[in-house]
């Protein structure tokens, strides 16, 4: 079994995640939500393998993290 590994990053002008991958050359995508990001790569993480000639085996599997970082409002409670 091998983990690709897919970081979303949140971007707060777009209001997107971006997803991006050294384990899946060529990924680059975005989507508004993580379950709308998670159906893309469903699709596209596959195709891009094949592409790039690293078939997917059976077992192989998708990490996705996703991190998104948000200023502290002081005083709001």
């Amino acid at each position: 079994m091998k983990i690709h590994l897919v970081n979303a990053d949140w971007d707060p002008e777009a209001q997107v995640w971006v997803a991006s991958s050294n384990d899946v050359p060529g990924l680059a995508t975005e989507a508004h939500s993580l379950d709308d990001l998670q159906r893309k790569l469903d699709v596209m993480v596959p195709e891009l393998l094949e592409a790039n000639d690293l078939r997917p085996e059976k077992g192989d599997v998708v990490e996705l993290l996703a991190r998104r970082i948000t200023a502290l409002q002081p005083g709001i409670s």
